[in-house]
């Protein structure tokens, strides 16, 4: 049986999560020094997760760059 396209995951549409597993939290824990050994990992404190963005260039940037390749012709 054929998975339909819209089902599909597309290779870049992997996004960060909102979410995080146990585990994770834990670690993050952990690095914040929030976790001690031995605490139960039931009923753990929210862990913030920070999202990714990426910034686009400059226009600017780009207009130079074709100024400089048009000097050089």
């Amino acid at each position: 049986m054929t998975i339909d396209k819209s089902l599909k995951v597309r290779r870049g549409a992997v996004g960060s999560r909102s979410v995080l597993t146990r585990a994770e939290r834990v670690q993050k824990l952990q690095e914040m020094e929030r976790w001690e050994d031995g605490q139960s990992p039931i009923g753990l404190p929210k862990v913030r997760v920070k999202k990714l963005s990426l910034k686009k260039k400059k226009k600017k940037a780009k207009e130079e760059d074709e100024g400089d390749k048009k000097k050089k012709k």
